[in-house]
């Protein structure tokens, strides 16, 4: 750990941090903390600006503007330094396929430069870690995406980074392999690692200790899963299942009492202001139309449910504003 981080609470510091790429705004004067050793999401759709985030952090973009620092490095003078201390696994499956993994965790080794006498024991504790141990001579190229991204992970760990920053690092992988990646983060975050980890998978925010809600390059909201829960979401939520929500979405758009309406699985979640009140009135307007259902309940909000209510509330201030005008 670098001498400068050791009486730091935070690992990572941002303030009004923005990228411009010509007259596009890709990161808008974003300010956050990732305290040390917590697991930081970074949440949103794609093309909100998370991994140009990620990327201005790690060192490999300089921010147009604002002020950062990760592990008390400055991300305009000290780049390389930081370069030198993180870990980072990008979006993009980052390992050579046409080298087997002892063959890349070697590269790797030499990329960090890990000193000989530690090499076989870092080598070994990747290759346990990634599970691996029977594939040690295996092109990586044969090996199934969740094997290869716990591979990345490891060599992304090789050099015992404070940081490890992970850019959708379980996109495209099956859904056992995800909750295998991220048993790996909570095994890390324990160990005291700091891990910033950008996704979309509304279910993965929920594993994170506190997150961030990024939105066209803005971000819109940060707190654990729970405060985001409470803070934003003063609706209530129904659950309404039914077997062919899209068109059921198009006709009830209309009922008086649903404010929001979005499509969520195979059913619709809608927000109403009250739902003793208002599922009494659905029900009678569902019959009068002839829609079948098969459930409708009150349930417990989704971070989903809090990010479609945050992003949709954004959209409509612009056009609030112009109303005014």
């Amino acid at each position: 750990m670098p001498d400068n981080m050791e009486n730091s609470e935070y690992a990572v510091v941002v303030e009004n941090m923005e990228k411009r790429f010509g007259d596009f705004k890709a990161v808008n004067k974003v300010s956050f903390q990732v305290k040390r050793g917590e697991i930081f999401g970074f949440l949103g759709p794609n093309g909100a600006g998370k991994s140009t985030t990620i990327r201005m952090l790690c060192g490999i973009l300089i921010p147009t503007a604002g002020k950062a620092n990760v592990i008390g490095f400055d991300v305009f003078q000290e780049a390389e330094k930081i370069k030198a201390h993180i870990g980072y696994m990008s979006q993009k499956f980052s390992l050579y396929e046409d080298l087997t993994v002892e063959e890349n965790i070697d590269f790797y080794s030499g990329i960090y430069q890990i000193p000989k006498e530690e090499k076989k024991e870092r080598k070994d504790w990747v290759i346990a870690m990634s599970g691996l141990e029977e594939h040690r001579n295996s092109l990586t190229s044969i090996l199934p995406s969740g094997w290869r991204q716990r591979l990345a992970l490891g060599c992304a760990l090789l050099h015992k980074p404070p940081v490890i920053f992970l850019d959708e690092p379980t996109s495209g992988v099956d859904p056992i392999s995800r909750r295998n990646f991220w048993d790996l983060i909570y095994q890390l975050s324990g160990e005291g690692v700091t891990v910033f980890v950008t996704t979309h998978y509304m279910d993965e925010a929920e594993y994170c200790d506190r997150l961030a809600m990024i939105y066209k390059g803005e971000m819109v909201a940060i707190g654990t899963p729970d405060e985001l829960k409470v803070r934003y979401m003063k609706d209530d939520i129904l659950n309404l299942e039914c077997p062919d929500p899209f068109r059921i979405l198009q006709n009830i758009k209309g009922i008086f009492v649903i404010k929001e309406a979005a499509l969520f699985g195979r059913g619709l979640h809608l927000a109403v202001t009250d739902a003793k009140i208002s599922m009494p009135i659905i029900e009678a307007t569902l019959k009068e139309l002839k829609i079948e259902y098969t459930r409708l309940e009150k349930i417990n909000p989704s971070l989903e449910d809090v990010f479609v209510s945050i992003i949709e509330e954004h959209d409509e201030e612009p056009e609030a504003q112009a109303v005014k005008l």
